[in-house]
């Protein structure tokens, strides 16, 4: 019946509303805000739309004057205003709904490249637990989706097996840059995804013998796609250029990525720990990977073959881009395990007979996913989280949300203390916790140290580690950057030698974290 293509949810549809729902009015909203640097991304973002300017200099910590490039400034305006109208559950919202976008896309992708649908959800599920170690509200969850929609019109533009060319939708590529490089940082993965289809193209227009009429049509038709791709990537490339801070930013980029004190130190660059639940899904996508590759033989495009390589060598190279790398392998790996899957039913016939009836289920679900378009449920559920948000997180009387940073991970009630002590700062406190003391303190006390560590740089980092970890010289930090209140985790180094310290006094401590100040400023 015509209506139920409008009411009837389909499976993405249905995993759109489970991920939304999980995420958002669950207690994993509260994992959600557990880094703290959307702290000084919300600070920006209010700041922002006070001044109607994105800052040049540092307005949060006592470097204050010093440059800094708030180069993720669209994401923070976003975030901000959600903050000022909705509270953290506004910014929980908006986070979930970017993630569960994100993956119900991805699922209708895979299946719409030729995925059977049992193992479109099987690959997405490991992708989701994968990437749950940065489930995070952080501009990076936007570079997920920019991912799956460049990849989208990478492979829809060119001669995809089975569907129709698209080559009109590379246009698209250029406006997306516009918003992707003033959102993030990642907007480099769509330079390389955009290299690596143009070397793709440019290996099969060389490679193609003309000793056929079919093959000279398609050495014209790939020499087309190496022009059009050329072309798009001059443009994307320009376009990467229109923001705040011109090419300037590029050059801050370059020297951030390639420090190899920070990218040593800084946690989210490390390789990833296999030990871990999340790392090991990763690890059986990369088995699973390796399985597609045993299948499809010789038969794999330059271009898919390079996606992968970059996937597998980003994914192990740096746990934070476990997700994108994630997404990327199930994308290309999907149809090709589905052909091993019908190769296998082709062969086996006794095991055709005995699982005929499940095949027949899945493939008749698949049948119906594409005929179901209405998308009201998933409409539904945005505007029902958007409401439940803006109204204090009640739906009527019933608190169905109520999004804070938690007590167990951040020092809340240590920071309570500190405002009705009226404490002025600086404050001194970990890279880890400084994104939320800019939250609930400025910008009336200024902080000594966060995690924007491309801001800080090699020197200052080295200087703030060695009073962490009690180094030789350990001092000099907090005489270089004296502040008036040290806050560090109860159990850090730091703080038991501290305890032990005359010059230093603690004036609070709970479970979580220990406040001091110096002898002389609590004797007065």
């Amino acid at each position: 019946m015509g209506w139920t293509r409008w009411l009837v949810p389909s499976a993405a549809d249905l995993f759109f509303v489970a991920m939304l729902g999980t995420l958002a009015l669950t207690g994993l909203a509260v994992r959600l805000l557990g880094d703290a640097g959307i702290g000084w991304h919300i600070r920006t973002g209010q700041l922002i739309l006070a001044t109607h300017a994105v800052p040049r200099v540092d307005p949060f910590s006592t470097l204050s004057g010093h440059p800094w490039f708030a180069w993720e400034w669209l994401y923070d305006v976003v975030v901000g205003w959600l903050e000022k109208t909705a509270g953290l559950n506004g910014v929980v919202v908006f986070t979930a709904l970017i993630i569960a976008a994100v993956f119900s896309w991805t699922f209708r992708l895979l299946l719409r490249r030729g995925t059977n649908i049992l193992v479109a959800l099987i690959l997405v599920l490991l992708a989701v637990s994968a990437s749950m170690i940065h489930f995070l509200a952080r501009p990076h969850v936007l570079s997920w989706l920019f991912t799956v929609a460049w990849f989208w019109i990478l492979e829809t533009s060119g001669h995809a097996a089975g569907q129709p060319s698209r080559p009109q939708l590379l246009r698209l590529l250029p406006l997306l840059m516009l918003l992707w490089v003033n959102v993030h940082g990642g907007f480099l993965l769509g330079l390389v995804l955009l290299a690596i289809y143009w070397f793709g193209a440019t290996w099969q227009w060389l490679t193609l013998k003309e000793d056929r009429f079919e093959h000279v049509l398609q050495k014209i038709e790939a020499g087309k796609r190496v022009r059009a791709l050329a072309f798009t990537g001059m443009l994307t490339v320009a376009a990467t250029l229109v923001n705040p801070y011109g090419y300037k930013l590029h050059v801050h980029i370059y020297r951030y990525l390639s420090n190899r004190f920070l990218m040593d130190h800084i946690d989210e660059f490390q390789s990833p720990n296999f030990h871990y639940v999340a790392q090991r899904c990763f690890a059986g996508l990369l088995l699973l990977t390796l399985v597609a590759l045993v299948v499809k033989k010789r038969e794999v495009s330059a271009s898919r073959g390079l996606v992968l390589l970059f996937a597998v060598y980003s994914g192990l190279y740096a746990s934070r881009n476990i997700p994108v790398a994630s997404l990327l392998l199930i994308l290309v790996i999907g149809p090709w395990l589905s052909e091993a899957m019908d190769r296998l039913q082709q062969r086996w016939n006794a095991w055709k007979q005995r699982t005929s009836a499940t095949l027949s289920f899945f493939q008749r679900m698949q049948a119906t996913e594409f005929e179901l378009r209405g998308h009201v449920w998933p409409t539904a559920t945005i505007l029902l989280a958007c409401w439940i948000a803006a109204h204090g997180g009640k739906l009527g009387a019933t608190p169905l949300m109520d999004s804070q940073f938690s007590a167990k991970r951040f020092p809340v009630a240590a920071v309570d203390y500190i405002e009705k002590q009226q404490v002025t700062g600086p404050i001194a406190s970990t890279d880890y916790w400084g994104g939320y003391l800019i939250y609930r303190l400025s910008p009336s006390v200024r902080i000594v140290v966060d995690d924007r560590h491309d801001f800080y740089g090699e020197e200052y980092l080295k200087s703030y580690l060695k009073m962490m970890n009690l180094a030789p010289g350990w001092k000099e930090f907090l005489q270089q950057h004296p502040a008036q209140c040290v806050l560090v985790p109860k159990d850090s180094a730091l703080a038991n030698l501290l305890l032990e310290t005359p010059a230093w006094k603690a004036i609070y401590k709970d479970d979580v974290a220990v406040a001091f100040v110096e002898g002389r400023m609590a004797s007065k």
